[in-house]
C-alpha cells in the first residue's frame, strides 16, 4: 500500500473542495497611510463570490453601505459611488450577521488583503469587540503577495494588469465595483493556482511506482524543423488581427 501516495491524493481532494471566498471592498477614502481606516473612512460596498471544487457556486454577497461620513472626491473617482447613492443604504451593523455567515470558516481571498481585511477588522470592532478579526473566521490569502512571488508576472501588479496577463476579459469594468472585482478576481486566482493538483495513471507498473515498463528508444534520428516562410508569417499574422477583433487572442 502506498501511503505516502494516497495522503497526496487525499489533500488534492481536500483542497479542490475547501470553500473559498473571493471578496473585494469600496471605501469612503483611498489615503493609505497609516491605514485609512484608522483616519475615520467606513466600508461603503462589499463583493463576495463563492467558489468551491475551483468552479464559481454562482452564490455571491453583494451589499451597498451608508457610512456615517462623506465620501472623499477621489475615492469616488475611482468607485463612482456617491453620498445621495448611500443615503437609504443599510449600516453595516445591519449587515453584519449575514456577511459574518457568508465568510465564516472559509478560505477569504482578496487583492492586497490587508487593506480589505483592515477595514473589515475595523468595522468589526467598532460593532462590538467580541466578534473578533478577520483572521479568526477565515484563512486569509492575498493575491498580491502571491503574484509577487510568482515568476513571469508583470511588472505592476494590480488587478487589471494581472486580468491582462492572463487574458481574462475586463471590459464591463469602466469604474471599479466591488462584485465586478470580485468576479475578476476569483478568474485571476483561479488562472494563477491552476496548475495540476494530481495525476492519475491507469496499469499495474503506474500503481506500483515502478519505472521497469518504460520503454527507451535509442538511436533515433533528429526530427526535420519545418520552419514558415516570410510570407506565412505574414499570412498568419494577418489571421491573429482577425482573430483579435473577436477578443483576446490567445496566441499573442
Amino acid at each position: 500500500m502506498n501511503t505516502s501516495s494516497n495522503s497526496t491524493q487525499n489533500q488534492a481532494a481536500a483542497d479542490e473542495h475547501r470553500r473559498i471566498i473571493v471578496l473585494d471592498t469600496e471605501t469612503t477614502g483611498m489615503n493609505r497611510e497609516g491605514g485609512p481606516h484608522y483616519q475615520g473612512h467606513r466600508i461603503i460596498e462589499i463583493g463576495a463570490v463563492e467558489i468551491i471544487n475551483r468552479k464559481l457556486t454562482g452564490r455571491h454577497f453583494h451589499v451597498y453601505i451608508k457610512p456615517d461620513r462623506e465620501i472623499q472626491p477621489d475615492a469616488i473617482e475611482v468607485h463612482g459611488i456617491t453620498d445621495e447613492f448611500l443615503v437609504d443604504k443599510p449600516e453595516y451593523k445591519e449587515v453584519h450577521k449575514e456577511f459574518l455567515e457568508f465568510i465564516d470558516g472559509a478560505e477569504l481571498v482578496a487583492h492586497n488583503a490587508p487593506f480589505d481585511v483592515g477595514f473589515m477588522d475595523h468595522e468589526f470592532s467598532m460593532l462590538d469587540s467580541s466578534i473578533g478579526t478577520t483572521a479568526e473566521h477565515c484563512k486569509v490569502t492575498d493575491t498580491l503577495a502571491m503574484a509577487k512571488r510568482m515568476p513571469n508576472m508583470p511588472a505592476r501588479k494590480n488587478l487589471d494588469s494581472l486580468a491582462k496577463h492572463y487574458m481574462i476579459d475586463i471590459s464591463a469594468r469602466v469604474l471599479h465595483g466591488a462584485l465586478l472585482d470580485a468576479e475578476i478576481l476569483a478568474d485571476v486566482y483561479l488562472a494563477m493556482t491552476g496548475g495540476q493538483t494530481s495525476l492519475q495513471f491507469s496499469g499495474s507498473n503506474a500503481e506500483s511506482g515502478g519505472v521497469e515498463g518504460i520503454r527507451r528508444v535509442e538511436g533515433r534520428k533528429a526530427l526535420k524543423v519545418l520552419r514558415a516562410s516570410a510570407d506565412e508569417l505574414v499570412a498568419h499574422e494577418d489571421r491573429l488581427d482577425i482573430v483579435a477583433k473577436s477578443g483576446a487572442c490567445l496566441w499573442r
